[in-house]
Protein backbone atom coordinates (compact mmCIF):
# COMPACT_ATOMS: atom_id res chain seq x y z
CA UNK A 1 0.00 0.00 0.00
CA UNK A 2 2.47 2.30 0.85
CA UNK A 3 4.25 1.73 -2.75
CA UNK A 4 1.09 2.28 -4.32
CA UNK A 5 1.08 5.89 -2.26
CA UNK A 6 4.51 7.11 -3.30
CA UNK A 7 4.04 5.82 -6.99
CA UNK A 8 0.61 8.08 -7.18
CA UNK A 9 2.69 10.61 -5.21
CA UNK A 10 5.35 10.70 -7.70
CA UNK A 11 2.84 10.77 -10.10
CA UNK A 12 1.16 14.09 -8.99
CA UNK A 13 4.42 15.49 -8.80
CA UNK A 14 6.11 15.07 -12.27
CA UNK A 15 2.25 16.25 -13.45
CA UNK A 16 2.95 19.43 -11.58
CA UNK A 17 6.68 19.75 -12.59
CA UNK A 18 5.49 19.76 -16.68
CA UNK A 19 2.40 21.92 -16.03
CA UNK A 20 -0.22 19.80 -16.34
CA UNK A 21 -2.06 20.72 -13.47
CA UNK A 22 -2.23 24.23 -14.72
CA UNK A 23 -5.02 25.63 -16.90
CA UNK A 24 -3.29 27.28 -19.47
CA UNK A 25 -6.59 29.03 -20.88
CA UNK A 26 -7.45 30.45 -17.45
CA UNK A 27 -3.69 30.96 -16.18
CA UNK A 28 -2.02 32.87 -19.42
CA UNK A 29 -3.18 36.21 -21.17
CA UNK A 30 -1.58 37.35 -24.15
CA UNK A 31 -0.94 41.06 -24.14
CA UNK A 32 1.04 43.86 -26.08
CA UNK A 33 -0.16 42.15 -29.25
CA UNK A 34 0.36 44.31 -32.61
CA UNK A 35 -0.63 42.40 -36.07
CA UNK A 36 1.03 43.77 -39.51
CA UNK A 37 1.83 42.36 -42.82
CA UNK A 38 6.00 41.98 -42.82
CA UNK A 39 8.31 42.93 -45.78
CA UNK A 40 9.70 39.56 -46.54
CA UNK A 41 11.48 40.92 -49.20
CA UNK A 42 11.76 40.18 -53.40
CA UNK A 43 10.81 36.77 -54.22
CA UNK A 44 11.17 35.85 -58.05
CA UNK A 45 11.03 39.34 -58.59
CA UNK A 46 7.80 40.53 -56.89
CA UNK A 47 7.30 42.29 -53.64
CA UNK A 48 6.70 39.60 -50.45
CA UNK A 49 4.44 40.34 -47.39
CA UNK A 50 3.20 37.78 -44.95
CA UNK A 51 1.26 38.45 -42.01
CA UNK A 52 3.04 38.71 -38.62
CA UNK A 53 1.90 38.81 -35.04
CA UNK A 54 3.99 39.99 -31.63
CA UNK A 55 2.96 39.45 -28.38
CA UNK A 56 3.96 38.65 -24.48
CA UNK A 57 2.28 36.35 -22.89
CA UNK A 58 1.08 37.21 -18.76
CA UNK A 59 0.65 34.66 -16.33
CA UNK A 60 -2.61 35.80 -14.55
CA UNK A 61 -2.83 32.67 -12.53
CA UNK A 62 -1.73 32.26 -8.81
CA UNK A 63 1.04 29.35 -9.99
CA UNK A 64 4.24 29.15 -11.84
CA UNK A 65 3.63 27.68 -15.72
CA UNK A 66 6.52 25.65 -17.12
CA UNK A 67 6.58 23.85 -20.19
CA UNK A 68 4.13 25.75 -22.72
CA UNK A 69 4.74 26.20 -26.50
CA UNK A 70 2.98 28.90 -28.35
CA UNK A 71 1.62 28.68 -31.87
CA UNK A 72 0.28 31.03 -34.02
CA UNK A 73 -1.64 30.37 -37.24
CA UNK A 74 -2.84 32.24 -39.68
CA UNK A 75 -5.88 32.42 -41.88
CA UNK A 76 -7.63 34.33 -44.64
CA UNK A 77 -10.61 34.99 -43.16
CA UNK A 78 -13.00 32.62 -43.98
CA UNK A 79 -11.11 29.89 -45.34
CA UNK A 80 -10.42 27.27 -43.02
CA UNK A 81 -6.88 26.26 -44.56
CA UNK A 82 -3.72 27.61 -43.09
CA UNK A 83 -1.99 30.58 -44.81
CA UNK A 84 0.94 29.69 -42.20
CA UNK A 85 2.13 29.14 -39.13
CA UNK A 86 4.65 29.27 -36.39
CA UNK A 87 5.50 27.84 -33.37
CA UNK A 88 8.26 28.42 -30.40
CA UNK A 89 8.93 26.57 -27.43
CA UNK A 90 7.78 29.82 -24.99
CA UNK A 91 8.14 28.94 -21.41
CA UNK A 92 10.73 26.70 -20.47
CA UNK A 93 11.51 24.84 -17.42
CA UNK A 94 12.69 28.04 -15.39
CA UNK A 95 8.51 28.88 -15.72
CA UNK A 96 6.59 32.07 -15.75
CA UNK A 97 5.76 33.03 -11.68
CA UNK A 98 2.49 34.55 -11.25
CA UNK A 99 2.17 38.37 -12.46
CA UNK A 100 5.43 38.01 -14.85
CA UNK A 101 5.43 38.60 -18.62
CA UNK A 102 7.48 36.74 -21.30
CA UNK A 103 9.72 38.12 -23.84
CA UNK A 104 8.05 39.51 -27.18
CA UNK A 105 7.65 37.11 -29.59
CA UNK A 106 7.42 37.68 -32.87
CA UNK A 107 5.74 35.15 -35.29
CA UNK A 108 4.86 35.57 -39.01
CA UNK A 109 4.17 32.85 -41.49
CA UNK A 110 6.40 32.18 -44.51
CA UNK A 111 3.43 32.57 -47.17
CA UNK A 112 1.57 35.39 -47.55
CA UNK A 113 0.92 37.62 -51.12
CA UNK A 114 3.15 39.25 -53.70
CA UNK A 115 2.65 41.54 -56.42
CA UNK A 116 4.89 44.12 -58.43
CA UNK A 117 3.33 47.38 -57.30
CA UNK A 118 4.73 48.88 -53.95
CA UNK A 119 4.58 46.84 -50.57
CA UNK A 120 2.05 49.73 -49.42
CA UNK A 121 -0.19 49.58 -52.26
CA UNK A 122 -0.66 45.70 -52.24
CA UNK A 123 -2.50 46.32 -49.01
CA UNK A 124 -4.91 48.57 -50.87
CA UNK A 125 -5.26 46.25 -53.65
CA UNK A 126 -8.84 44.61 -54.69
CA UNK A 127 -7.61 41.39 -54.64
CA UNK A 128 -6.19 41.70 -50.90
CA UNK A 129 -7.92 39.41 -48.76
CA UNK A 130 -7.46 39.99 -45.06
CA UNK A 131 -6.24 37.12 -42.54
CA UNK A 132 -6.58 36.20 -38.52
CA UNK A 133 -4.40 34.98 -36.52
CA UNK A 134 -5.18 32.33 -33.74
CA UNK A 135 -2.83 32.04 -31.05
CA UNK A 136 -2.66 28.60 -29.21
CA UNK A 137 -0.60 27.02 -26.45
CA UNK A 138 0.34 23.55 -25.38
CA UNK A 139 1.30 22.97 -21.85
CA UNK A 140 3.62 20.03 -21.68
CA UNK A 141 2.57 16.94 -23.38
CA UNK A 142 -1.45 18.60 -23.39
CA UNK A 143 -3.41 19.26 -25.99
CA UNK A 144 -3.40 22.91 -28.14
CA UNK A 145 -5.89 25.32 -26.44
CA UNK A 146 -6.64 28.46 -28.08
CA UNK A 147 -5.58 32.18 -26.28
CA UNK A 148 -7.00 34.42 -28.55
CA UNK A 149 -7.59 35.42 -31.70
CA UNK A 150 -7.50 38.57 -34.00
CA UNK A 151 -7.80 40.16 -37.17
CA UNK A 152 -4.26 41.00 -38.95
CA UNK A 153 -4.26 44.53 -39.46
CA UNK A 154 -3.89 46.25 -42.40
CA UNK A 155 -0.46 48.21 -41.61
CA UNK A 156 3.01 47.38 -42.99
CA UNK A 157 5.83 46.14 -40.67
CA UNK A 158 9.44 45.93 -41.25
CA UNK A 159 10.70 44.17 -38.67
Amino acid sequence: MAAVASLLLACALLATACGASVDVQKALQVSDLTTGWYDAGIVNGKNKLVPTVSFRVKNVGSSTVKYVQLNAVFRVIGDQEELGSMFVKGIGGNGLAPGAYTETYVLRSALGYTGEQPRHEMLEHSGFRDAKVEIFAKPGASQWVKLTEHTVARQLLTR
